[in-house]
């Protein structure tokens, strides 16, 4: 990636991230009561990932589960109990992302890119997997469209946890690392439209 692409990718989403937290505001802020409401919990949820260059930021999300005594993973599957019943409503719709704008905004997430991981992943990347990191985290990208499902596969596996870290996190890899090798801010549009429209 040139430092002109990084430039252009950095410009479109400082502008449309500013435009996204005007008009959606009303849209988080109600998603916000609703969540504080369903899971009896602050609205929020912060949760530590992993950024460019190996450096921590918290995502900011709207909660969409309570705690379950019973389980302890990072793992989600569609037939998490933890997962509330609007919950579900807004991780569906993707409302729950929204908040994200303001990550974008202030320069730790990108629209376009490898989803941020909780640390335990992408931190322990080597060798030339760590090219993943030389670029901000996004909300979309080639990974995350191809993974849009990626609950419902979990869920029908016999050890999600397993699974997702022998399969689908290797595969993300391999994808993400493609996505930056061949950089291009028209593809990035391509990810935007087909993340939107589904196409």
């Amino acid at each position: 990636m040139t430092l002109l692409d990084k430039s252009l990718k950095r410009s479109f989403d400082i502008f449309f991230s500013a435009i996204g937290l005007l008009f959606m505001s009303p849209l988080i802020f109600l998603a916000f009561i609703v969540a504080s409401l369903d899971t009896k919990s602050c609205g929020f949820f912060l949760q530590p990932r992993v950024g460019m260059c190996g450096k921590t930021f918290k995502v900011i999300k709207i909660r969409t589960m309570k705690p379950c005594s019973s389980l302890n993973t990072v793992v989600t599957t569609s037939k998490d109990p933890r997962i509330t019943f609007c919950g579900r409503f807004f991780r569906k719709s993707k409302i729950d992302e929204l908040p994200q704008l303001l990550n974008i905004f202030l320069g730790q997430m990108s629209f376009v890119g490898p989803r941020p991981d909780v640390p335990g992943f992408a931190d322990l990347l080597e060798n030339d997997d760590r090219i993943i990191l030389s670029i901000r985290p996004g909300i979309t990208g080639p990974a995350t469209l191809k993974y849009r499902h990626e609950e419902d596969i979990l869920a029908a596996q016999s050890c999600p946890e397993q699974y997702n870290n022998t399969v689908i996190f290797p595969d993300k890899v391999r994808i993400n690392k493609k996505y930056i090798e061949e950089y291009s801010f028209f593809a990035d549009l391509q990810y935007i439209w087909k993340t939107i429209f589904g196409r």
